[in-house]
């Protein structure tokens, strides 16, 4: 199997480009560039009254970056609702490296100590790139993906590209955009970052104009008087999409 080189996967994002793979078992990957493209809006993620008290009442443990390889994992393998997946070995060992290399993110969902749902993708500069999410209990990517947004814009992120339009992500919030107008915001997003990360530097490393993916866990409200979710309590989190939704 032909190894798929990190610094060229984080090239190909900063222009629009991303890798899939014809099944989990193929031995190559081929680039994509879409048509039209789906962005999910920070400040316009529909948080549904329901999804609102599952995240306020703490029903899943929410963490970041603490089972990156046990998520894409998930992601990977089949499931009865999705028996075959694009993620095969070569890109699943770009993206624990670039994991290592500060660059690819995750957020996990826990009941008691099993993973149960959650989503991986890059960051580089403003921009994060959602690659996959999983659920193995009901709403599980769904909450992963609204602590996914609130840590976004508390990070400062400008640009949450989703690749496909799908009906779950469009009652998210998600929409569908030109290429044109894709190569806009992300060029927007990515300005001034990209020459330090594609230098092996941790995703828009040095630059002033790079989203902190981590701003989240430093973050205070006076309201909050528990964590039960990690560092913020997942009603601070409910909050924070409320007043920005």
């Amino acid at each position: 199997m032909t190894a798929l080189d990190p610094m060229m996967v984080l090239g190909a994002y900063a222009v629009g480009v991303f890798p899939m793979a014809d099944h989990r078992e193929a031995d190559s990957v081929y680039w994509v560039e879409p048509k039209r493209r789906a962005i999910l809006p920070l400040d316009g993620f529909r948080l549904a009254r329901s999804l609102r008290k599952t995240i306020a009442a703490d029903r899943f443990r929410v963490t970041a970056d603490t089972a990156f390889e046990a998520i894409i994992a998930l992601c990977a393998a089949s499931a009865t609702d999705r028996p075959e997946t694009w993620i095969n070995a070569s890109i699943e060992k770009a993206f624990i490296e670039l994991h290592h290399m500060g660059h690819a993110h995750s957020v996990e969902c826990w009941q008691d100590d099993e993973l149960v749902g959650g989503l991986y993708g890059l960051a580089l500069g403003r921009a994060f790139f959602g690659e996959s999410m999983v659920s193995r209990r009901r709403d599980a990517s769904k909450v992963a993906l609204a602590w996914l947004v609130a840590r976004l814009r508390v990070g400062g992120f400008t640009l949450l590209d989703c690749q496909f339009q799908t009906d779950h992500l469009a009652s998210l919030g998600a929409i569908e955009v030109s290429r044109q107008a894709y190569v806009g915001f992300l060029a927007g997003a990515v300005e001034g970052c990209v020459a330090g990360a594609l230098g092996g530097g941790a995703a828009g490393s040095g630059s002033t104009a790079a989203g902190d993916f981590f701003a989240l866990d430093r973050f205070s409200d006076a309201s909050a008087t528990d964590t039960v979710a990690g560092p913020v309590a997942g009603k601070v989190i409910a909050q924070l999409l409320v007043q920005t939704s």
